[in-house]
């Protein structure tokens, strides 16, 4: 069975979270949902666990706050894409949905990105690597 991943983050809002991912294409895994918690499926291996903050809060270490990720950054979630013009798909589909750009976009000829902040402040990058480079 291959690893996989889940990254929790705290939302401040479920519905307005699943909304804009929604708005995206993704989907949600209601097996791993319910009113506080959604599993954004992001692939068969991959999955983002939306949690309401105060259920993020029983995960965490005592004592420990929460960041606010539109103040201070927690962590750079980065995403690959196919095509230079699918991160741009997803970018502009992420500032449509509700998102807010989070830093201007990279372009190193052989490998492209940009980024957004998602509903919450999350930071998100997408990015694009020539495969002729990646596979050396």
């Amino acid at each position: 069975m291959p690893q996989m991943i889940f990254v929790n983050l705290p939302v401040k809002d479920l519905e307005a979270s699943k909304s804009f991912w929604t708005r995206l294409g993704y989907s949600f895994n209601p097996q791993f949902s319910d009113d506080r918690t959604a599993c954004l499926v992001i692939s068969d291996t991959i999955f983002a666990m939306l949690l309401t903050e105060p259920r993020f809060k029983e995960f965490t270490a005592p004592g420990k706050e929460i960041a606010d990720a539109t103040k201070s950054s927690e962590v750079l979630i980065a995403l690959s894409a196919e095509s230079r013009e699918k991160v741009d798909e997803l970018a502009d589909g992420a500032l449509a949905a509700g998102g807010s750009p989070a830093k201007d976009p990279i372009d190193y000829g052989t490998m492209y990105g940009r980024s957004f902040a998602d509903v919450d402040g999350h930071h998100w990058e997408v990015v694009w690597m020539d495969p002729a480079v990646v596979q050396g």
